[in-house]
């Protein structure tokens, strides 16, 4: 559920509902206020926060079936990599981060290189210029998804630069989700993941 915009009045109606019709999965609310990430554990006191991403989560997390490594450039792109790693232990796969890996300092991302290989899905979240995904994708053959963040100076304008340079990557197989959704990232990554790791009852 798309949290903002909605009154923590509203979510708390809609996390109730839908945790009463799907008790036995987790139910996620992204991009909540302040108010409501006060608000919303008072009355459900069930429900778990994740301040970072700006997320609610209500109700037991699946099983996880395949890895999806999450790399983010910056700390200042945190809530976006936090906000996709919470969706995808929502549906169902497992997460690796990888934080601080920009291409300020190469010789980071470099020392990973043996956990990019070993998951089954990547996503890159980045702002400034954008080019970390292009980087990992030369790097890697694992399937990549790419989130440009509104991080940077005024020439970034708001993340369009970021998402700019992914979208005109000269890596191919370089997915591009839109500016700061780390949610739609996540969603796709899991899916990826999931149908990449064998099934429990496989022989």
């Amino acid at each position: 559920m798309y949290g903002a915009g909605k009154t923590p009045e509203q979510l708390v109606t809609i996390l109730r509902t839908l945790h009463e019709r799907h008790p036995d999965r987790a139910v996620l609310a992204t991009r909540l206020s302040e108010e409501a990430l006060a608000t919303v554990p008072e009355a459900l006191p069930e429900a778990v926060v994740d301040r970072v991403a700006r997320a609610v989560t209500l109700g037991p997390l699946p099983a996880a079936r395949g890895t999806v490594a999450i790399l983010s450039a910056g700390t200042s792109d945190a809530p976006v990599a936090a906000e996709a790693a919470l969706t995808i232990r929502v549906h169902g796969a497992g997460v690796d981060r990888i934080d601080d890996v920009g291409v300020a300092g190469l010789h980071r991302l470099l020392g990973v290189r043996d956990r990019l290989a070993s998951a089954d899905c990547l996503v890159v979240v980045a702002g400034m210029e954008g080019a970390l995904p292009s980087v990992v994708g030369g790097l890697s053959g694992v399937p990549l998804v790419a989130v440009p963040t509104s991080v940077g100076y005024g020439a970034s304008f708001g993340g369009v630069a970021a998402l700019l340079g992914m979208l005109n990557s000269c890596a191919p197989g370089v997915t591009v989700v839109n500016i700061d959704n780390g949610y739609g990232a996540g969603v796709f990554a899991a899916r990826v993941a999931r149908n990449a790791a064998p099934r429990p009852d496989a022989s």
